[in-house]
C-alpha cells in the first residue's frame, strides 16, 4: 500500500509517517519500480504502536526502546513496567508544574480588576525582570 493508504489505515499523517522513518521508529518501506514507499501491514500495526506510545506521551528515544522491548519475545515484562512507571513520574511532575502555573494565573486574573482601568497585575508581573530586589515595571 501506498503512504496515503497507510496513513488511512494508522492514523498516522503522511508527514509523521517520513518523520518516523527518519528517526528510525519504522524502518525505511520497501520501494516500488515507480520509487514509492509500499507499505504491508506490519507496517501499519508498528505505526499504530508509535502512535499509541505518543499519545501517552512517551519520547521518540523512549519509543524506540519500548519498540525494542515489543519486538523481543524473551524480554522481561518488569522491564516495561519499570518504563512506564518511570514516565508515570516525569508526568506526575509535569502535571505539578502545570497546576503551579495555573495557580499563579488564577491568582493574577483574580486580582486583575478588567476594567476600563490600565492597572493590571497580569502584565505588571510578566513585566519583571526575574531579579526579586528589581519590583514590578
Amino acid at each position: 500500500m501506498n503512504i496515503g493508504q497507510a496513513s488511512a489505515k494508522s492514523g498516522v499523517s503522511q508527514r509523521m509517517i517520513r518523520h518516523y522513518e527518519q528517526v528510525g521508529l519504522i524502518p525505511p518501506p520497501a520501494r516500488r519500480d515507480s520509487g514509492y514507499r509500499d507499505y504491508d501491514e506490519r507496517d501499519v500495526h508498528r505505526l499504530r504502536f508509535v502512535a499509541n506510545a505518543r499519545d501517552l506521551g512517551f519520547s521518540v528515544p523512549e519509543i524506540g526502546t519500548l519498540l525494542e522491548l515489543w519486538n523481543d519475545q524473551g524480554r522481561a515484562s518488569a522491564e516495561v513496567k519499570n518504563m512506564a512507571l518511570t514516565h508515570i513520574g516525569t508526568l506526575d511532575g509535569k502535571i505539578a508544574q502545570l497546576q503551579a502555573m495555573r495557580a499563579t494565573l488564577q491568582d493574577l486574573a483574580d486580582r486583575c480588576n478588567g476594567d476600563e482601568r490600565p492597572d493590571c497585575p497580569i502584565l505588571s508581573e510578566l513585566a519583571k525582570s526575574g531579579d526579586p530586589q528589581a519590583g514590578e515595571a
